[in-house]
């Protein structure tokens, strides 16, 4: 919250503040849903003791009425005198036309016609000041009868209802600030653990996450899906740090040979030295910026967590295509290249260009590192839900205990170091595989040679555009 010079919030910033919104808005939705409760609940009381009482004098109207012939002040008077006498709680009242009061224990009335809420009225000895609830009527020969019953229960419980109402309100609004505040204490706890965690990780600890507590509410999905973007985070900056460091080891070579060359240029005397010198610069260069290139591409896709733009790719024609393609090149190294069609109806979903590349990095390395008279046989075949992609030679092979080796970043055995490269392929292939989720391993391939054997999801279902 923002504060005065003096460290002490302001009042408009407490106002402001998240806890002061809780705590209010959790006692304003407490106040009006008891006060509201508690209003219908006293309505309705007020309501049935009303009914009640209307039914009381009703009944007490009607039961005078039935005992005469006529509705006139002249039968109505023994009838009247007769029920004060016999009940002298119900207040009746019998006036001529003239307004003169006949017979009953009320002082005159005014003549209305219909139910009527008397504030006051009184015995004639001695008055009693108690409120009336009644029926007046008007008879046929212009006299007027009214029947009613003391209202004191009717106000007592309307009092009692606004007392409650009075006291309840108090009540509610006491229960909704305690409330809200324990709320709100919760609620910014919550919040300010995953305020701490961003700050701990702005100060440098990018390995700090938000703890969860099994509790499996939305604070827990926000915490674990925060969580889960730092982990993202955290790799994609250890992987760009593993690229600079990547980078800065994996480029010494190439620019120091490139750094002997140009010195050699400059400091040849005769012209067709300095051309050589400058011709090998060159050369250096370009194998710099291949292995530049090569390992920017490996980053991004050890970083990424799906291959883009895939498709539904049939495997015959990948396949194919390769063959095709590097059929030619293998004839020109004394090499047969043979590809045994796949079982119709066999595809995969991936990125065209990265899966091509797979199989081209495995089918040079076959034609690179094997001797002529070699045999390069690709395969596909289907294994559960799964296909597998295979690339054979007779060739001399990978000794069982480098073959996990070969995976990693510039590493190049004995045998191949004479053969033009970056050691970046097999890195390369196994991301590739990897991002489409797949997996790849290295085999004998009896009676002798090695066998890559690529391992890919097979295509299930309607293709998507994405996975």
């Amino acid at each position: 919250m923002d504060g005065q010079a003096d460290g002490t919030p302001s009042r408009l910033s407490v106002l402001r503040s998240s806890s002061f919104r809780i705590v209010a808005l959790f006692a304003a939705c407490c106040f009006i849903c008891g006060m509201t409760v508690t209003a219908l609940s006293g309505y309705r009381s007020l309501h049935s003791l009303t009914r009640q009482i209307h039914e009381a004098i009703a009944n007490e109207r009607d039961e005078a009425l039935s005992g005469v012939s006529s509705r006139d002040v002249a039968h109505l008077t023994s009838a009247i005198r007769s029920a004060i006498r016999s009940d002298p709680t119900v207040y009746y009242l019998l006036q001529d036309a003239h307004g003169r009061t006949v017979a009953g224990n009320m002082r005159d009335l005014p003549r209305i016609d219909g139910p009527r809420h008397l504030s006051w009225t009184w015995f004639p000895l001695p008055p009693d000041g108690h409120p009336v609830v009644g029926q007046g009527q008007v008879l046929d020969d212009g006299g007027y009868f009214f029947v009613g019953m003391d209202g004191a229960s009717l106000r007592s419980m309307r009092r009692d209802v606004w007392l409650t109402l009075v006291w309840s309100g108090g009540g509610f609004l006491l229960i909704g600030l305690g409330g809200g505040f324990v709320l709100s204490r919760l609620v910014l706890r919550r919040i300010e653990t995953i305020s701490q965690t961003a700050r701990d990780i702005m100060r440098g600890d990018i390995s700090r996450r938000i703890v969860l507590n099994a509790t499996n509410d939305e604070f827990e999905h926000l915490a674990g899906s925060l969580n889960a973007m730092l982990d993202r985070n955290e790799a994609q900056i250890a992987s760009i740090r593993q690229v600079t460091n990547d980078i800065a080891h994996d480029m010494r070579r190439p620019l120091a040979r490139l750094g002997e060359q140009l010195d050699m240029a400059a400091e040849a005397t005769a012209p067709q030295d300095r051309v050589r010198a400058i011709t090998r610069s060159m050369a250096c260069l370009d194998e710099a910026l291949e292995i530049f290139s090569t390992l920017l591409k490996l980053a991004q896709i050890e970083a990424d967590d799906r291959a883009p733009d895939p498709q539904r790719l049939p495997v015959a024609d990948l396949l194919a295509s390769l063959a095709g393609l590097y059929g030619p090149v293998a004839e020109d190294h004394g090499q047969m290249l043979v590809l045994v069609p796949p079982e119709g109806g066999l595809e995969l979903d991936g990125n065209r260009v990265l899966l091509t590349q797979v199989l081209a990095n495995l089918i040079e390395n076959a034609i690179n590192h094997s001797p002529a008279g070699t045999r390069i046989t690709v395969t596909a075949r289907r294994a559960g839900g799964k296909v597998v992609l295979a690339v054979a030679d007779t060739g001399p092979g990978i000794p069982a205990h480098e073959r996990e080796r070969v995976f990693g970043k510039m590493v190049r055995l004995d045998g191949s170091r004479a053969t033009p490269g970056t050691g970046l392929g097999l890195s390369m292939v196994r991301a590739i595989v990897r991002l489409h989720g797949g997996e790849i391993r290295l085999l004998d391939n009896a009676p002798h040679g090695l066998r890559c054997e690529v391992t890919m999801p097979a295509t299930t279902g309607a293709h998507r555009n994405g996975w």
